[in-house]
């Protein structure tokens, strides 16, 4: 693994690899098995995919065809002033040349569509496998890394497929052919050049071990600029507002020069190789004028067979340098390769098991299949009543205990039910367990001992999906994609028409807010909702849960960002969000839970304290002490 630059060091940011970086380090050599994967993915293009080997295999004997054709034009006709045959045998030899160019047409248009077809492939399937991972995938692993193995690491794949094959195939194709036409003027000539290829062996073995180790060091390097850029853009408001900016600045120099020197030295051991390969190349050519003299002076040959044979030797020695750069390629491609199969490999932590059901939804009569209803205009609207307590989620802690790390637990033996349409608030300080609830009712994550129900099953029985559906969250930080509000709000019900949008907002008692926006509910929002405040994005968020109709509604400081006068308008309406669905409530601010069905006070991840707002008041005891300090906090306020 590789060191800093002393300047990163002196910042006190040294770089600590993961385990998982430790293992990309690891040297492999090219394993054609990577190779025959990623031709997979040209399935969609199989025919293109055998006419361009096929292409390239007749312009690998194209090739040196051109060349036997002039020479035989100069030993015959021009050597023997035939006058008349000369132009014929030219015609003849550019329309050979203009079948090569034709060729070479179809063979780079092949070849590029097959690497775009290769490369889409793969980086749908990245996002598709990177979706379906669970949280603890995103919370290990860096999106600079993710961001890398889309960008950098696919277009080396792109490379090695659309170039480094199909040329490839090329160069060892000519050279084959070369070598036969070759072989036919004088098979002793061509063994005394043959026998010069152990020292084109030994050449490519001494420096390939050392090629490869720079190429995954400089790839792996470039992950950890690429991360690191991703990290300073997302945090510019802490940098800034820490005037970091200079300390980030020389991190990301120092980076940067740790990521030059693996590209210099990888230059550096290149421009050793292409040179030493070809002057092989013009010490061949020496061999072979010493010997193919001495073979003329024996009449074992031709002075015209020489010369043939000297044009042809160049075309055959030509393709080393080639190939000497195009296995250096090959190198970038595989490091790229290994890279984005070890992401596409990556096992989840846990996944839903294969035999489990959707959660039913007892809304749509005759639903014994457990699937999920469709979201019903009706409830969302209010034009219909919702029966109190009829359309929630049971959820039922038992003995139930997780840790984010098995060996390191952060909640204790959790034992509690929430019935349906019940709310629950959950209450203790910072790092006290409530995320942790919140993660596991949403099956984010799995408990590591005891059980969650819901609705009487086991939550690993359940699909994610069918949860998810039947399950509305509002967050403190919540997620904007770039659109209009309109849009995001429709996240929730794609199929919702704007009436059932101002709808929702209406309920929520917020409409008038939402268009009060600049363009109202067509305003951009920006990139992840940077146009509006944050309390305007809860705002759509809480519009945005209303809308999805779910039977479990999960708030996790949902009104921290919102002034007290705009969520004094929104707790009647939570009221109404709330009546008759499960909810779970996070919050600083006692004053949003009050009306909760159950308190449940919580401390290091056990339960020191339930029962309702009045009855942990009348107490006395944890709950109460928290209470009156957010009383005095509040009037202070």
């Amino acid at each position: 693994m590789s060191k800093l630059p002393p300047k990163v060091r002196d910042l006190g940011l040294v770089y600590r690899p993961r385990e998982d970086e430790e293992d990309e380090e690891l040297l492999r050599p090219l394993e054609w098995g990577l190779m025959r994967r990623l031709l997979t993915y040209a399935r969609p293009v199989r025919g293109k995919l055998n006419r361009l080997a096929l292409l390239s295999l007749v312009r690998s004997a194209q090739l040196p065809a051109l060349i036997w054709a002039s020479a035989k034009i100069i030993a015959g006709p021009i050597a023997r002033h035939e006058v008349g045959a000369l132009p014929w045998a030219v015609l003849a030899y550019a329309l050979l040349a203009v079948s090569t160019d034709l060729l070479f047409h179809w063979r780079q248009r092949y070849a590029l569509e097959i690497g775009e077809t290769v490369v889409n492939g793969l980086r749908a399937e990245i996002f598709a496998k990177t979706q379906r991972q669970p949280m603890s995938f995103f919370h290990r692993v860096k999106i600079g890394r993710i961001i890398g193995r889309v960008t950098s690491d696919v277009e080396s794949v792109r490379t090695g497929i659309q170039d480094v094959l199909f040329v490839s195939i090329i160069q060892f194709g000519q050279m084959i052919f070369t070598a036969v036409v070759m072989i036919s003027y004088d098979w002793v000539l061509f063994l005394v050049i043959l026998g010069m290829a152990p020292v084109l062996w030994l050449v490519n073995n001494h420096f390939r071990l050392k090629l490869s180790r720079l190429t995954r060091a400089a790839s792996e390097s470039f992950s950890r600029v690429t991360a690191t850029l991703a990290e300073s853009v997302n945090g510019i408001r802490v940098t800034q507002g820490f005037v970091r900016q200079e300390t980030n600045a020389g991190l990301f120099r120092g980076l940067l020069a740790d990521h030059a020197r693996y590209n210099i030295a990888y230059a550096r051991t290149s421009a050793i190789l292409t040179p030493l390969l070809e002057l092989n190349s013009q010490f061949f050519v020496a061999i072979l004028l010493l010997f193919g003299g001495w073979r003329v002076f024996e009449g074992a040959m031709t002075i015209d067979a020489l010369v043939t044979f000297f044009l042809l030797s160049n075309f055959f020695f030509s393709p080393i340098a080639i190939i000497g750069t195009q296995y250096n390629q090959a190198l970038v491609a595989m490091a790229g390769a290994e890279r984005v199969f070890r992401l596409i490999d990556t096992v989840p932590d846990w996944e839903d098991a294969p035999d489990a059901v959707p959660l039913p939804d007892p809304r749509q009569s005759g639903n014994g299949g457990g699937v999920p209803s469709p979201r019903s205009a009706t409830n969302v609207t209010g034009e219909g009543t919702r029966p109190s307590g009829s359309e929630g989620v049971r959820v039922e802690f038992r003995a139930l205990s997780f840790g984010y790390d098995p060996a390191r637990l952060v909640l204790r033996d959790l034992t509690f039910t929430a019935e349906p349409g019940q709310t629950v608030a959950l209450v203790g300080h910072t790092g006290s367990g409530k995320s942790s609830i919140i993660n596991l009712v949403s099956k984010f994550y799995l408990p590591v001992a005891g059980e969650l129900l819901l609705d009487g099953r086991e939550i690993r029985t359940l699909t994610s999906h069918s949860l998810h559906r039947q399950m509305g969250m509002v967050q403190q930080q919540n997620f904007l994609f770039s659109g209009t509000v309109l849009a995001n709000i429709r996240l929730a019900k794609p199929e919702a028409t704007d009436a059932e949008i101002r709808a929702a907002a209406t309920r929520l008692d917020c409409l008038d807010l939402l268009e009060g926006l600049p363009a109202g509910l067509l305003t951009e929002v920006g990139e992840r909702g940077s146009a509006l405040s944050v309390g305007q994005r809860q705002l759509v968020c809480f519009t945005r849960a209303l809308l999805a109709d779910p039977r479990l509604v999960i708030l996790d400081e949902a009104t921290s960002s919102i002034d007290a006068l705009t969520e004094a308008r929104l707790q009647t309406a939570l009221l109404t969000l709330l009546r008759g669905r499960t909810s779970f409530i996070v919050a600083h601010r006692l004053s949003t839970i009050r009306h909760a069905d159950l308190v449940l006070v919580l401390d290091q991840g056990r339960i020191v304290e339930r029962g309702t707002h009045a009855q942990l008041l009348a107490a006395g005891g944890r709950y109460a002490a928290l209470y009156g300090q957010f009383v005095q906090v509040d009037d202070r306020a």
